[in-house]
């Protein structure tokens, strides 16, 4: 069932107040086949194509190439809005979405790299960020931390995805520009996904002892009688 009190702000994900959908939590179906899911299917089958004809090239200025990953990182947003006015949310699509977007970017990143588009230790201090982040969320689970999507996180994709997609339309010094404003988004993210963590695992730890200490089965320390 669609979101009843869709409004613009909420379409265009502008407007993200109140719990998420019950179907994107832990412990939810994964559901995979929906309206959003499928667009990002698609989205991912285009990042190989993309690499193949780049990789094909002598210089990395493909228009078709750029054209494609142009489109796999604009409709990142389409499957957002048919979730939301469809209603088709689930917890493969809350997963989908940020793998697919950090897989286009380190693959842009990797053939701006090769070719020697962009700076290469910008490319380099943004790969070490989204390695980072790919090592550490397996373990974010498995302590059963939420990963909570925060908004220079949600923002920070589009300056990068763009200034590596002009870099490969051959605007490299526009696309440097983007490329720096989206690492300082993406380095600011990761900050606050970490105090994020800490946070959730005081919460955590304060339950357990709360827990503990309302059990009546685990009895008071002895008090020594003088």
């Amino acid at each position: 069932m669609a979101d009843r009190a869709l409004t613009k702000k909420r379409l265009f994900g502008i407007d993200r107040s109140g719990p998420p959908p019950p179907a994107t939590q832990p412990g939810a179906p994964w559901n995979p086949w929906t309206i959003p899911n499928a667009i990002g299917f698609v989205r991912a089958a285009l990042i190989p194509i993309f690499l193949v004809l780049e990789f094909s090239s002598t210089d990395g200025i493909v228009p078709l190439a750029a054209t494609l990953y142009f489109i796999s990182g604009v409709t990142d947003y389409a499957d957002g809005i048919a979730a939301r006015i469809t209603g088709q949310y689930s917890r493969l699509g809350a997963m989908l979405d940020p793998l697919i977007d950090r897989t286009l970017v380190l693959s842009g990143v990797i053939v701006c790299w090769h070719f020697n588009l962009l700076p290469r230790w910008v490319i380099g201090v943004l790969l070490a960020r989204e390695v980072l982040m790919l090592a550490v969320g397996p373990i974010w689970v498995r302590k059963g931390l939420e990963l909570r999507i925060n908004w220079p996180g949600r923002i920070a994709v589009g300056p990068t995805m763009l200034g590596v997609f002009l870099a490969m339309a051959g605007a490299r010094a526009v696309g440097e520009g983007f490329l720096y404003f989206g690492l300082v988004l993406a380095y600011l993210a990761t900050g606050l996904y970490v105090q994020d963590g800490i946070r959730q695992l005081r919460g955590t730890a304060d339950s357990s002892a709360k827990t503990r200490s309302d059990d009546p089965r685990i009895a008071a320390p002895p008090t020594s009688v003088e």
